[in-house]
């Protein structure tokens, strides 16, 4: 295991990838000409994606020489949040007469199809900045954006029993952000996944005090604490027989639903809780009830094993 448990193998098998959000598009992607009978394709379909920036100039334009360094420069620093068409002038008068263009260098952009906003004349640096983030959004909130999809994406593969491919994703917004709570939380995840709890606890220490402290990362320290106490609590068969035998056996029923949780049938666990709460609430001090709610927290209040247990408490509390 390396210093770093997340960014470099994981589970002997399964590779950390570093290519943070599936890496940027190549320049050529980003920065192209057009011409009159490409326009639609470069531009107007295109925009319907993202931002396009349309360059208008021509070889004997100046200041189109001084901008067009600089609007390049812009585009490709601009972590894919637009593109940049160039279209020349002199070669292609159709657009820019029908666009009423009459000075250039003149940059428009294309946003769903139709022209939203544009400036005319070699502007600075500083000013190219503003108008990509009037036109796309701040750089920060785009990737913001980015990491919360792929969060959502990393949990959807792991749901889905695509434990790799969950920690690739995860281990690479590790890289890029080494102390997002949700990708920690997600990468001792797969890790308990696949049996590597001791690499999970890991995982989860000595983060910063704020880090630490937040409920994604509290949440699989609790569910490495379950998994610990529950194998201490005996044969689950064992456990089913005594229950047969006495089922107010409340002590046994106990570390069934322990074990159960571990093992991940989570209506299992849930049920016989409920069934010492009904039939007993004072059993080690409300214990159940106890119990069932560390369970809540493990699994998360959007759970469909957390709301539908949630509701059953309810009925038995208040009826």
């Amino acid at each position: 295991m390396s210093d770093n448990p997340y960014a470099s193998s994981y589970g002997g098998q399964m590779n950390v990838s570093a290519n943070y959000g599936g890496g940027a598009p190549a320049a050529d992607d980003l920065i192209k000409d057009t011409t009159t009978a490409n326009f639609a394709r470069d531009v107007l379909e295109a925009s319907r994606h993202q931002p396009v920036l349309v360059d208008f100039w021509a070889p004997w334009c100046g200041p189109c020489k001084q901008l067009q360094p600089i609007i390049e420069k812009v585009v490709r620093e601009s972590a894919s949040r637009v593109k940049l068409v160039k279209l020349n002038i002199d070669d292609h008068p159709s657009i820019p007469g029908q666009l009423g263009i009459q000075s250039i260098p003149a940059v428009v952009a294309f946003v769903g199809g139709r022209p939203a906003d544009g400036f005319m004349g070699a502007v600075p640096e500083s000013q190219v900045r503003q108008f990509i983030d009037k036109i796309a959004g701040p750089a920060d909130a785009d990737e913001k954006a980015q990491i919360e999809a792929l969060l959502a994406e990393a949990k959807t593969l792991f749901d889905a029993g695509d434990v790799a491919g969950a920690a690739d994703l995860y281990g690479a917004l590790l890289q890029a952000d080494p102390e997002n709570a949700v990708a920690l939380a997600g990468i001792a995840e797969c890790m308990i996944a696949v049996g590597q709890h001791d690499n999970a606890r890991q995982a989860l220490t000595n983060l910063p005090e704020a880090v630490a402290a937040d409920p994604a990362v509290g949440a699989v320290l609790k569910k490495l604490d379950q998994i610990e106490e529950a194998r201490k609590l005996g044969d689950p068969a064992a456990l089913e027989q005594a229950l047969a035998a006495n089922p107010d056996d409340h002590a046994s029923r106990m570390k069934l639903a322990k074990i159960r949780n571990v093992e991940g049938d989570r209506q299992a666990a849930a049920d016989h809780l409920l069934l010492i709460m009904k039939r007993d609430r004072a059993f080690e001090d409300d214990g159940a009830r106890r119990e069932l709610l560390q369970f809540f927290e493990v699994w998360g209040a959007m759970d469909p094993a957390t709301i539908a247990a949630r509701r059953k408490m309810s009925s038995i509390l208040f009826s």
